[in-house]
């Protein structure tokens, strides 16, 4: 397996859990960021600054190695500068941290209709439609080996325990109906597909 990842949104707080998982694993990470110098300093990283807004310089600095990650958080209007600069780097592996609001609940509802009118600001509604907007342009692209890994509908701060459930299209949930998931648990699935690559050009999700 291959070992050099570029990683974009590296001091993020799914970033910060990625960087770890991969260091763990023995890869070496080019940690990009807007504001590298807050990401931490370790052997195996290599802070570099990026911003995904300029697809061309951003291409050089993925350029040469073995897959790209991305964890930034999804801005409107910004996925086609984004995979733009993957494509331009010449990279083939590409996994992206995906968001829920397209994934389907138990009553086959997509998740973003369940946000509607429930006052979440416009902006992050527009924000969260874009994760929704970047999954369906991957799903045209035919020149990326890419992964669109949607995290539960909750995802935050927990325990890292290794045992989860994965699913495709569906939100993963418990016995109560929560589906949640902590970073620490979400980067272990995300770094276990970059070595196995079993949803490649498709998308793949997690839950308890």
């Amino acid at each position: 397996m291959s070992k050099n990842i570029a990683l974009i949104g590296a001091s993020g707080k799914i970033g910060t859990k990625i960087t770890k998982e991969l260091l763990d694993r023995g890869f070496s990470v080019t940690a990009i960021a807007r504001n590298p110098e807050k990401i931490e300093a370790r052997a195996g990283v290599t802070p570099v600054a990026g911003d995904l807004m300029n697809p061309d310089s951003l291409a050089k600095t993925l350029k040469g190695h073995d897959a790209v990650i991305s964890a930034a958080p999804f801005i409107t209007d910004a996925s086609e500068k984004l995979f733009e600069a993957v494509r331009k780097s010449g990279v083939k592996r590409y996994l992206m941290v995906g968001g829920a609001a397209s994934l389907f609940n138990d009553k086959g509802v997509k998740v973003w209709e369940t946000l509607q009118g429930v006052g979440i600001p416009d902006v992050v509604l527009a924000n969260i439609a874009e994760g929704i907007r970047a999954f369906d342009l991957l799903k045209e692209d035919q020149s990326l080996d890419w992964t669109f890994f949607s995290p539960a509908v909750m995802i935050g701060p927990g325990e890292r325990t290794g045992k989860f459930r994965l699913g495709k299209d569906n939100v993963v949930a418990d016995a109560n109906g929560d589906s949640k998931i902590s970073y620490d648990d979400y980067a272990i699935a995300l770094v276990d597909e970059l070595e196995q690559g079993n949803n490649i050009r498709s998308r793949f999700t997690i839950g308890y």
